[in-house]
């Protein structure tokens, strides 16, 4: 039987899951804890021996091995841009969509300290842009100039004004910086153009980054680290949604995926005014988004959920529990491999997950303002209009071990309470139950035919 193994060396488990290639069908999954810090391996063969408890192998030929990781803290990038509102959010939304954690964002000309500041995050990749192309040069070559003199070894991605691209080339060369230029990420003012820099940074991850994070051993077992695992959940939800030559997709749709540190939103949708007389304003929006939420998670950032949402945003979600809301979200985050086994420990972690999913929601969302002009209240709509998305997709351990998912999901859902978040009206719930997302985000690299239709087996209705 041929078959694919598809690895995801991640930062808690090193998730493993097998695909016969011939019935589309998953034929086992296992995990065990990532060993990144000692030989990645380790974890690697524990999580392998689980899955050979769980099915024969005798007669399985694995033909593809395949892998992404966001092992040793992921992909961390620092991103530079010219205005804050544009170019700068232009290179961190490129940043998101390969994968990243965005250490920081950065505009304007660099000073002294804002570099101490980049070099003390300790970043895996700089996105370095800023001007629309023929538009503003100073800044970015300033910047770059900066970033050759302190930089070192961390690897600069140059996505800028395309006419300041050879002065940089001279000044990187010189100083002896890893670089790689690539398309300006706004080539017109309000454009953007983020595959180009997706790519690029893919590349470095799979060259540079990938084996300073000790995970070159891995290489000699799979065909290459192929991509940070938030991006293989990015382009299986693509595909998912567009389908390919020859397998429809299902449609626009949004996934939430609920950890213990982040919450991270992917859309899939054009994001253009639904209702008649709205007008667009602001940067164009990706239609493949990622947003992550690092102050909304289930344990590692409790207490910053509590912070963000507020003990009453919370209680409206469980509004019994025993517990005093504050020191139960510290305890959470004191004790993170905590699983709740008690009723009221599962109420107050599905509490968590719904104020997650409304409040990730409402920061991936476009939203809808009234103007009053002379002539009268005009309707603008700054980020994506989401109102009539198809499906909506929960991944992530509250959702997947519920008893109860759709009603965590729902809490994503448009509201009146709310009117002004374009969240969607009436979406189908889905689940992905068996966690193979990012599995089928590797395996649709090669096999996207296939990929499609296993995730139409495979995710179901909540």
């Amino acid at each position: 039987m041929d078959a694919a193994l598809l690895i995801d060396f991640g930062s808690t488990y090193t998730k493993l899951t097998a695909v016969d290639l011939e019935n589309e069908e998953i034929l086992a999954t296992a995990k065990d804890l990532t060993t990144v810090q000692t030989d990645i391996m380790i974890g690697f063969n524990k999580a392998f021996d689980k899955l050979k408890e769980k099915i024969d192998l005798s007669n399985v030929n694995f033909v593809e091995k395949l892998a992404c990781s966001s092992a040793a803290g992921g992909l961390k990038m620092i991103a530079i841009g010219l205005v804050p509102e544009l170019t700068a959010e232009a290179a961190k939304r490129a940043a998101l969509g390969a994968g990243a954690r965005i250490l920081g964002v950065y505009s304007y000309e660099l000073t002294k300290h804002e570099m101490d500041e980049i070099l003390s995050k300790n970043p895996d990749i700089i996105l370095l842009a800023g001007g629309t192309d023929g538009g503003n040069r100073d800044c970015i070559i300033h910047n770059a100039k900066l970033l050759a003199k302190y930089i070192g070894s961390v690897p600069v991605v140059v996505a800028g004004n395309k006419n300041a691209q050879e002065e940089i080339e001279e000044i990187f060369k010189e100083a002896g910086v890893y670089f790689k230029i690539t398309e300006n990420v706004m080539p017109r003012l309000n454009q953007i153009n983020v595959e180009p820099a997706r790519e690029v940074i893919r590349e470095i991850f799979m060259e540079k980054i990938v084996e300073a994070k000790g995970m070159k051993k891995a290489e000699s077992f799979v065909r290459g680290i192929l991509m940070p695992t938030p991006a293989a959940v990015l382009k299986a939800a693509r595909v998912l949604a567009d389908g390919t030559d020859k397998e429809e997709g299902i449609g626009e749709l949004i996934i939430i995926d609920i950890g213990g540190a982040t919450t991270d939103v992917h859309s899939i949708a054009s994001g253009e005014p639904s209702k008649a007389g709205v007008t667009l304003r602001g940067l164009q929006e990706p239609y493949a988004k990622r947003t992550v939420e690092g102050d909304l998670g289930m344990r590692v950032s409790a207490v910053s959920l509590w912070e963000a949402a507020g003990t009453r945003r919370i209680k409206k979600f469980v509004p019994n529990t025993p517990y005093e809301i504050e020191d139960r979200c510290r305890y959470l985050q004191a004790n993170v491999n905590f699983i709740p086994e008690k009723e009221e420990d599962v109420e107050f972690d599905e509490a968590m997950g719904m104020v997650a999913t409304e409040m990730a929601m409402e920061r991936h969302v476009g939203i809808i303002e009234s103007v009053y002009t002379p002539m009268g209240i005009i309707y603008s709509q700054v980020g994506k209009d989401l109102l009539n998305v198809r499906y909506l997709i929960g991944t992530g351990g509250v959702i997947v071990h519920s008893q109860n998912p759709k009603k965590i999901l729902s809490a994503g859902k448009f509201t009146m309470e709310s009117p002004n978040y374009l969240k969607p009206t009436n979406p189908e719930i889905l689940i992905d139950k068996t966690y193979i997302l990012s599995a089928m985000g590797l395996l649709a690299e090669k096999y996207p035919d296939k990929a499609i239709r296993i995730m139409k087996k495979y995710i179901v209705k909540a």
